[in-house]
């Protein structure tokens, strides 16, 4: 067996031994984490349904193409292969979506194209920023965003013009 098959069962045993030496009741400590974390998931189980469901009906509809269409000349000028236009506009709604667009245009374009390694890049270094505040404002009670999400959504556009320019450093083309 590899050292990497034994981590997690090594830690498991570390936490439980150091609870019992420092004269903690491990398993209730377990039992109220695992309470607290339930009534997380009943906190945030609305906005995630909510949202996915909005991020299937988009995508369903049509509405990713034809806005990404409408994107390809403005992100040409910004160095981003027009290809990726569905993982834009996917990506910071929904992670297993943007993987999916990725995946897709990786067997359209070749994984070693720029597009391929465009691709890789901006899904290794952004975040699914819709499902991210739903799920961290959700589980905190917060109700007003207010600037978190355009903020945010500056972030993830400045993330995919620097993931551009690099693979184009990096890789050129």
């Amino acid at each position: 067996m590899r050292l990497s098959e034994w981590i997690v069962p090594l830690l498991l045993c570390f936490a439980g031994l150091y609870g019992a030496c420092r004269r903690v009741d491990v398993y209730a400590a377990l039992t109220r984490g695992a309470e607290e974390g339930l009534g997380v998931l009943l906190r945030v189980l609305p906005s995630l349904v909510g949202l996915l469901t909005a991020v299937y009906m988009f995508r369903a509809s049509g509405a990713a193409e034809f806005l990404g269409r409408l994107l390809a000349p403005l992100l040409s000028a910004a160095g981003i292969p027009p290809e990726c236009a569905p993982l834009l506009l996917v990506r910071p709604v929904s992670g297993s979506g943007a993987l999916a667009v990725g995946s897709e245009l990786m067997e359209r374009c070749g994984v070693d194209s720029p597009v391929g390694r465009t691709v890789a890049v901006m899904l290794g270094s952004s975040e699914t920023t819709f499902y991210t505040v739903a799920v961290y404002c959700g589980a905190a009670g917060i109700t007003k965003t207010r600037w978190t999400i355009p903020a945010a959504l500056v972030a993830d556009g400045v993330m995919f013009v620097v993931s551009a320019l690099a693979v184009r450093l990096v890789f050129g083309g």
